[in-house]
């Protein structure tokens, strides 16, 4: 017998959540429009490339590179975090997104979980344009996410030090993203956006000073 929550917890989960289920069906509903057309399925096996073509964050296109539209240098600092390299690359964000977003926004409330999002996307696109060279291009979410991280070990860090306890945990959870980054630039063959994870955990970790937990 399947069991269901009542359908007001429902609506409620919905209307408190709803942010982050946009995020989710948006990041979600592209990559099986790309999925279907890898497979021929609809459209053409050239929606891929073109999707990261116009949408991807190309670090040349703030040096002397031509856009294929004029915004395209301004857009790709928020587009490129709605793009995934395929269904393993969309799965592992996603499952990231909702475990993270949701203790975000029972400390601080959907719209604030927004506002954080968003800087952290920014930060991580900052971060990649800041320090790599790469002329390939750069998608996925895990900017944000490193921000959605990076926000709730900034809070962690500040409860700890007004409690005056030890920064232990805290240290241990930075060691753990440091070793994470390690481990995924090995095993993709050094492949890894690293400096958008780092951007966008420092652009979380700031936001957790602006952007204070509520009371309870």
């Amino acid at each position: 017998m399947e069991i269901r929550p009542p359908l007001p917890a429902r609506r409620a989960f919905l209307a408190s959540h709803w942010v982050l289920l946009a995020i989710l069906a948006i990041c979600v509903t592209v990559e099986a429009v790309l999925q279907g057309a890898d497979f021929g399925l609809w459209g053409s096996p050239r929606w891929r490339g073109l999707a990261y073509q116009y949408g991807g964050f190309w670090r040349g296109l703030l040096d002397n590179w031509r856009p294929n539209y004029a915004a395209q240098p301004v857009v790709m600092f928020a587009s490129y975090g709605f793009l995934h390299g395929g269904f393993t690359h969309l799965l592992v964000n996603m499952i990231t997104l909702v475990s993270l977003g949701r203790l975000v926004i029972e400390r601080v409330g959907q719209w604030r979980f927004a506002v954080i999002y968003a800087l952290s996307l920014l930060g991580g696109a900052a971060g990649f344009a800041a320090l790599s060279d790469a002329v390939q291009p750069m998608v996925g979410a895990s900017g944000a996410l490193f921000g959605l991280a990076g926000v709730l070990t900034s809070w962690e860090y500040t409860a700890r030090r007004l409690m005056r306890e030890g920064m232990g945990p805290v240290l241990r959870v930075i060691a753990l993203l440091i070793g994470l980054n390690i481990v995924m630039y090995w095993a993709m063959g050094g492949n890894l956006a690293w400096e958008t994870h780092l951007g966008g955990f420092l652009a979380g970790w700031a936001a957790g000073w602006l952007i204070r937990v509520r009371d309870v």
